[in-house]
């Protein structure tokens, strides 16, 4: 049904780019790229940076590979470093907005911390002392001729209007041909009036304000194409412009895009009467990039690349993505320059029509074309017929040139389908390569920026698409700006210019691959096994004669000696351990097995398991676990299996029973593992040569203490074939079983445990002593310790002070006026009133009554002896 309502419409080819995303979710056939098979991540390879503070912007890149130096042009400055490591600067200028310019820049609504800026935009060569730099300079581009002898800029100032964009965001492009800038940008603040013009003192030209000439369109590339040397038909030399606008041909209920190469002659003059200071020989045309097969039409263009090659017509490379790209499609599209020059020279025409008197219809012109050819440059049969001049040509044919700026016809790509299409990537940038492998073959290597900070290279392997590897330039995700390839012989570079730098990549990375056959099967056409050096070299820049190298761009290994037995590993673990034995394998497409005693080994099983899905982890090692292991890589080549073993390990579980002490001998400690030191161990009767380099390592920490080392059992006759690289130190530990797990890391932490919590103990002592919370003892050690300084609390309270008191009150036993003696209130508190005019009774008769009671009755006498809290109260 989705089907039956959108074939229909495959008459209006543009809304086949709209659809692209349902065509994709709702599972049709499409054959995308495969996903690189190598990743470089930032730290892994070595690349060169340039980056200065406080600068931002780096888009301008222009290479001068005569004096291997580049020019870069970013925010307010333009720096020259050298070519060969950009990281070495050699000159700076800088060129900031002044205070006022900034000021009404901001008043105009723009942000002055960001818009309100020059960002230079334009840096073309002018002579081989000079450079022409355009800034916005705040919405007021400005042009200026940068010395290159004592890099200061000139201060000619010349008005950039038309040369440079107003808003930095805004789309431009801009090509130096002899002397005279062509340049494709805005012509106003608002960045509503788009022009493609030609800067020259004596002949300036521009496209007409026209929708049909130029309609809303986003400029990217632009490129001169000379004549041909050996061409016989006076030809002129041609300016090509590359940008997407909106369409006037096809019209729905929202804007279509459309990817547009346009055209104009170098010799150009304008017309006399009609298109005055104007192109006569402006045309346009569409570029088709497309699957056929699948419905996918990628019709809004990112970027473009010329390859030129000697005796070889150039090829245009357009990077292409989908108008509606929520899925995250790109392709990659060639073009044959003569492909180009036939529409624009034999292609049918594009005319207005009206319909019902209000609607415009954009359809084929089938009428008689004036002579001479609208749009064609002059060329040696337009002079036969007197027209030396576009100033020369009839009215007729420069007023069809005015009317009719599109053709019908489209320029198809080469083999009429993509060269790459990749998902699940925005690309950005694209410059090609051709060069010629060990075996002659001519190959376009592509070298694509994505919008994530990275560079894929693919290279097209017959009908299929290989993408070779992928590398991060830079530490985040930075999209990258602008790309530019040196052309020059010996070691060349890309250089990648983002917001925040300059990234220098050579164009393979032929020294990482370890293994000839991780050489082969890169099927890279830069790179080829050198059996001299035994290392992957750069086939341009290496001298070995061809015999001594191996290049399989089919990816047949069966050339390369056999590395198996060099790679192997033997090991010694204790019986009840686990193990993790390592297998090195970079390549994205490879499947990773293991193989023990010649049986694949299952390893969702609970006795092994997968690290990085390479490496293989064998837990609670027993003595059946002894035995040869394989780690083996399956990669399809070209509807071809290849497979090859990429590590062996020989392992050897012992079961340990303690031993009588013997003498020791120190041990080096590694990863959960104890290596008998080259020297020590060859001193050692039947112990195999170890060597340095260690490959497993065990999860599990061992005891930091000397151990006796014993001779290592004796290999295996499956292991007796392989070099052993490393032995494991299997002798019994003297120390209890208990304490064979207990590592230095655990006695020191218990032992900072322990005097953490002594410290607080004595902390907490001292300061309650000090409070006085302690009993008497430490109570006088405080005092000896203050030199009697501090007094402490009496530990005689309120009612020891009345003890010190009669316990009634005054008067009580005394006869006043006959009253009986009145007992004594009990108040609670003694004032120091009462205590000082308080008397003991001394009448006699009182006494003597007092005598008289019986024992049970008389009042008890108080004897209160003051003890002291404190040494220091013996002396008040």
């Amino acid at each position: 049904a989705l089907c039956g309502c959108l074939c229909p419409l495959r008459m209006y080819a543009p809304m086949e780019g709209l659809l692209t995303a349902l065509l994709v979710v709702f599972g049709m056939a499409v054959a995308f790229a495969s996903i690189p098979r190598i990743t470089w991540e930032h730290k892994e390879v070595q690349l060169v940076h340039f980056h200065e503070p406080n600068i931002y912007n780096y888009s301008a890149l222009l290479l001068s590979e005569d004096t291997d130096t580049l020019y870069i042009g970013a925010r307010e400055a333009v720096f020259a470093v050298n070519a060969l490591n950009i990281s070495q600067k050699q000159h700076e200028v800088y060129w900031k907005v002044s205070e006022d310019k900034q000021a009404k820049c901001a008043e105009k609504g723009k942000s002055k911390q960001t818009e309100c800026l020059n960002y230079i935009r334009v840096l073309q060569p002018l002579s081989a002392t000079a450079l022409y730099v355009c800034g916005t300079n705040a919405f007021q581009p400005v042009c200026d001729h940068l010395n290159l002898t004592s890099f200061e800029f000139l201060g000619k100032n010349e008005d950039g209007k038309g040369r440079c964009p107003f808003d930095p965001a805004h789309s431009y492009t801009s090509i130096m041909v002899d002397g005279e800038l062509y340049s494709g940008t805005s012509y106003n603040f608002l960045g509503s009036e788009p022009i493609i013009s030609r800067n020259s003192s004596h002949s300036p030209l521009r496209t007409e304000y026209a929708i049909p000439w130029l309609n809303e369109p986003s400029f990217v590339f632009a490129d001169v194409i000379r004549k041909s040397s050996d061409s016989t038909d006076g030809e002129d030399d041609k300016v090509y412009f590359f940008f997407t606008e909106v369409s006037v041909e096809y019209e729905f209920m929202f804007r279509v895009l459309l990817p547009r190469i346009a055209r104009v002659c170098k010799g150009d003059q304008g017309g006399l009467r009609t298109l005055q200071k104007k192109w006569t020989s402006f045309l346009k045309a569409r570029l088709i990039c497309s699957r056929q097969d699948s419905g996918l039409v990628f019709n809004v263009l990112r970027d473009v690349f010329v390859l030129r090659a000697p005796g070889l017509d150039p090829v245009f490379y357009g990077l292409f993505t989908p108008q509606l790209n929520n899925v995250g499609l790109s392709a990659v599209c060639a073009y044959d320059l003569s492909t180009v020059e036939e529409v624009f020279s034999q292609g049918k025409y594009m005319q207005s029509a009206t319909v019902e008197q209000s609607h415009t219809k954009w359809v084929r012109y089938n009428g008689p074309v004036p002579t001479p050819r609208p749009g064609a440059c002059i060329d040696r049969e337009v002079r036969a017929a007197n027209y030396t001049s576009s100033l020369n040509l009839p009215d007729k044919t420069l007023q069809f040139v005015k009317d009719h700026p599109l053709m019908d016809d489209s320029v198809t790509p080469i083999d009429n389908r993509p060269k790459l299409v990749k998902k699940d990537v925005n690309y950005t940038q694209i410059v090609v390569d051709r060069t010629q492998a060990l075996d002659g073959t001519i190959y376009d290597v592509m070298f694509i920026s994505t919008d994530r900070g990275v560079l894929h290279k693919a290279v097209n392997l017959e009908s299929d698409v290989h993408i070779i590897e992928e590398t991060q330039l830079f530490q985040g995700p930075e999209p990258v700006q602008t790309l530019l390839l040196s052309s020059k012989k010996g070691k060349r570079f890309i250089y990648a210019g983002s917001n925040l730098g300059v990234v220098q990549v050579p164009l393979a990375f032929c020294g990482e691959h370890s293994t000839c056959a991780d050489c082969v099967l890169a099927r890279d056409p830069y790179c080829a096994w050198s059996r001299q050096t035994d290392a992957c070299v750069t086939l341009q820049e290496t001298e070995d004669p061809s015999s001594q190298l191996i290049q399989e761009m089919s990816g047949d290994v069966s050339s390369c000696p056999d590395k198996t037995k060099e790679s192997c590993r033997q090991h010694f673990f204790k019986y009840g351990s686990t193990v993790e034995l390592k297998c090195f394998q970079k390549s994205n497409l490879a499947q990773v097995f293991w193989k023990f005693q010649n049986s694949v080994l299952k390893v969702e099983s609970p006795k092994y398991g997968l690290v990085d899905g390479k490496n293989l982890l064998i837990f609670n090692l027993s003595e059946g676990d002894s035995g040869v292991y394989l780690c083996l890589s399956e990669e399809q080549v070209r509807n071809k299996m290849v497979s090859r073993v990429v590590a062996k390990h020989v392992l050897e579980v012992k079961h340990i029973l303690p031993r009588p002490e013997l003498p020791t001998l120190p041990a080096v400690q590694t990863e959960g593992s104890w290596i008998v030191p080259k020297v020590l161990a060859a001193s050692i009767p039947g112990s195999p040569p170890p060597t340095p380099a260690v490959e497993v390592s065990s999860p599990r920490a061992v005891t930091p203490a000397p151990r006796p080392v014993t001779p290592a059992p004796r290999p295996t006759p499956t292991s007796m074939s392989c070099e052993t690289k490393i032995v494991i130190n299997t002798a019994p530990h003297p120390l209890p079983e208990k304490t064979m797990y207990l590592s230095s890391s655990d006695n020191r932490l218990l032992m900072s445990l322990f005097l953490l919590f002594f410290v607080f103990f004595l902390c907490l002592f001292l300061y309650n002593c000090y409070q006085g919370y302690l009993p008497g003892h430490c109570l006088k050690f405080r005092s000896a310790l203050l030199f009697g300084k501090k007094k402490p609390k009496s530990d005689c309270c309120d009612r020891e002070q009345s003890l010190k008191e009669t316990l009634v009150e005054p008067g009580s036993f005394s006869q006043q006026n006959g009253e009986q003696p009145k007992p004594a209130q009990d108040t609670g508190y003694e004032t120091e009133q009462d205590t000082i005019t308080s008397k003991v009774p001394t009448d006699r008769e009182d006494s003597q009554r007092i005598d008289d009671l019986s024992a049970r009755d008389r009042p008890f006498d108080v004897k209160c002896e003051l003890k002291f809290a404190d040494s220091d109260a013996d002396g008040d």
